[in-house]
């Protein structure tokens, strides 16, 4: 018997390899099937089922091209309606892989055709629990993300949640591990832990959702109170997820299409075409194409791309790492981006070294903020609402990078100074205020976490309670 977790932490995204006599399960792949198809031809094994937790708005699953390939079967729980084939599986439904079954736990509420995975042993024995978005390791599945009816609220599917947890999963064994689809960094959730999986008792003691005290009212409150609106590019996957896609291989040879410097800039100069720069955050500072957009491959990829490119047919063109250029397509593919069109052969120093027109982004380092008069600096803080709250610089302005398509026309007019927490960030947002225009900024290198402790320019939140 053999159970891999498959985390890349890119997505923040968990998948699953089960093995047993010769048969394989997977759960959520990822869109690249090489993963599982390699380790079952490793094991001498065959992939039987493809179980999905739910649609998934944050990333394409490979359930279709797992399928063609393996001719495994995909497998969704009650209520789910692609348009593909697939097995409709019963609540309490079992599946045999080799001397292992699996029991299908219908658990609505983050999505209504929500789905959680039981997996006993040839006696019987509860070994595990695979969770998709529904429990987290401390914390549930978001309830407003589902493609919907108009007459369910997201207060609705919070206490139909309230209802799966306690229902469904509290009566489990204690000892069950918990493989949740998510951890810390994913948007499905608000607060994650790091730890990529537990037992179902650890959970029981300390996630809030099965706290005894907790009535269905204060669950539903507690749960959607905070909630940011999800990133735009959630609903395209869910339905990429539902009703298809490219087969990712065609994604990936379409996009490694090497230019050179004249048909690069043809299509560069293309107005429906966005150049995006996928170097580290220093060395798009350094030097850039003007009117280029940086997401760095260093931080969450993926998620980023689809925070500030609202529009996942948005055509690409890549200035990547040099023998980075199949890794970029790739983590684009898994968030759906799959119109990239080409990348500049040789790099950012094939338009540098041609004296081609370069941009720069001005930074500072936390010395010279330090030096500075903070009471008359204006100072933009693109971090999260919880984090600006857990603590701040002075009189800083939020405007989170999740919004800036929206937040743009708030920043101010004068001069002011950027950050984040480490300077990916605010990178990403110094690139879009300078596509549009606005270039008098400073971007502080290393971010809030580079501001010593206690720091007489910086504000920390204080419990009223003293909690």
């Amino acid at each position: 018997m053999k159970i891999e977790q498959i985390y890349t932490k890119c997505l923040a995204q968990g998948s699953y390899y089960i093995e047993s006599e010769g048969e394989v399960a997977v759960i959520d792949p990822l869109r690249e099937t090489f993963p599982y198809i390699d380790r079952a031809k490793s094991d001498g094994a065959t992939v039987k089922y493809i179980f999905e937790t739910h649609f998934h708005a944050d990333f394409v699953s490979g359930h279709l091209d797992l399928s063609k390939s393996t001719g495994a079967k995909i497998v969704f729980g009650p209520e789910a309606k692609p348009s593909f084939a697939f097995h409709s599986a019963a609540d309490g439904e079992v599946f045999s892989i080799g001397a292992l079954t699996i029991t299908v736990i219908h658990t609505p509420g983050h999505t209504m055709e929500s789905t959680c995975y039981l997996l006993k042993d040839s006696v019987g024995k509860q070994l595990a629990l695979f969770t998709g978005d529904t429990l987290f390791i401390g914390d549930v599945g978001r309830p407003d993300l589902a493609q919907k009816s108009a007459d369910m609220s997201k207060e609705d599917l919070a206490g139909i949640l309230f209802d799966s947890l306690r229902t469904k999963l509290l009566p489990l064994d204690d000892d069950l591990i918990v493989y949740p689809g998510h951890g810390a960094g994913s948007a499905c959730g608000k607060n994650m832990s790091k730890e990529t999986f537990s037992t179902l008792g650890e959970q029981k003691k300390n996630n809030y959702a099965f706290d005894s005290k907790l009535s269905k009212s204060d669950f539903v409150s507690q749960l959607i109170d905070g909630l940011l609106p999800p990133p735009g590019y959630f609903g395209l996957n869910v339905a990429l997820n539902k009703s298809g896609y490219d087969n990712i291989d065609e994604v990936i040879n379409r996009g490694l299409n090497p230019l050179n410097l004249e048909s690069f800039k043809g299509l560069s100069g293309d107005s429906e075409v966005m150049i995006l720069d996928t170097r580290t955050a220093s060395d798009f500072a350094e030097g850039h194409i003007p009117g280029s957009l940086f997401v760095g491959l260093e931080g969450q990829f993926a998620p980023w791309v689809g925070a500030v490119i609202p529009d996942i047919k948005q055509r690409l063109v890549l200035i990547s790492p040099v023998g980075k250029e199949e890794e970029t397509v790739r983590r684009l593919s898994r968030v759906g981006y799959d119109q990239v069109i080409g990348y500049l052969r040789g790099g950012f120093q094939a338009w540098s070294g041609n004296n081609e027109n370069i941009a720069s982004v001005n930074r500072m380092n936390v010395t010279d903020l330090l030096d500075l008069d903070i009471s008359s600096t204006t100072i933009v803080d693109v971090r999260k609402p919880l984090e600006h709250e857990a603590s701040h610089i002075n009189d800083a302005i939020l405007l989170p990078l999740d919004f800036i398509n929206n937040n743009i026309n708030d920043y101010p007019n004068a001069p002011f100074i950027l950050h984040c927490a480490g300077g990916y960030r605010s990178m990403i947002a110094a690139s879009i205020l300078k596509k549009n225009g606005i270039h008098d900024i400073k971007d502080v290198i290393g971010g809030f976490n580079a501001i010593p402790e206690n720091a007489e320019i910086t504000s920390t939140f204080v419990c009223p309670n003293g909690g």
